[in-house]
């Protein structure tokens, strides 16, 4: 069964990592279903019916957003609370939708990998930081295989300019190939 990737990003135009990341897995529709919830949800409103079908027509489930504030996107976190309900997703009562189900998130983080880490300016590493989602699969009896993530260099000083976007075009596709790889090996 193909894989289903939620990409919540509000400015997805705008952004460098994760819309080189949508590129490229919409170049494998056989492979990945791409569902960006800001363009289906403009206003928010989740058709929790449509979700939760999306998701059973589906295997593997990855979530990729940005880090925004330490957590998700809003959007995002108003979908887990919409869609993930008792009953479906948890519960005794036939909520086994995510059970041995595969889930991963990608998460795109603007700060240098340094600084997530016990002494470092957040004093969390991003793993830490990531455990209320892994508890959520857990809580649903998902098999939560962690996370795939992109380090950002927040408001660091470049160089050369030339040099720095060849830098951050190889970077950047390194990243690509090493998330796919993430995503095929779940």
């Amino acid at each position: 069964m193909k894989t289903l990737v939620i990409v919540t990003h509000p400015s997805i135009e705008t952004s460098v990592i994760n819309k080189r990341w949508v590129e490229e897995l919409k170049k494998y529709p056989e492979k990945y279903t791409v569902h960006e919830l800001y363009k289906v949800y403009r206003e928010g409103n989740i058709d929790v019916e449509k979700e939760q079908k999306l998701i059973e027509s589906h295997g593997n489930l990855v979530f990729q957003f940005p880090i925004y504030w330490f957590n998700c996107p809003p959007l995002l976190k108003k979908w887990f609370d919409d869609v993930l309900v008792y009953g479906w997703a948890y519960g005794s009562n036939g909520g086994d939708k995510l059970k041995n189900r595969k889930v991963a998130l990608s998460v795109s983080a603007g700060i240098k990998k340094e600084d997530y880490s016990k002494n470092g300016r957040y004093r969390y590493t991003l793993e830490q930081i990531l455990v209320p989602f892994e508890t959520t699969f857990v809580y649903c009896n998902g098999d939560y295989r962690s996370f795939f993530a992109f380090y950002g260099k927040e408001n660091e000083p470049g160089g050369n300019e030339e040099e720095e976007n060849e830098l951050v075009l190889s970077i950047l596709e390194k990243s690509t190939q090493d998330y796919l790889d993430f995503i095929n090996n779940l």
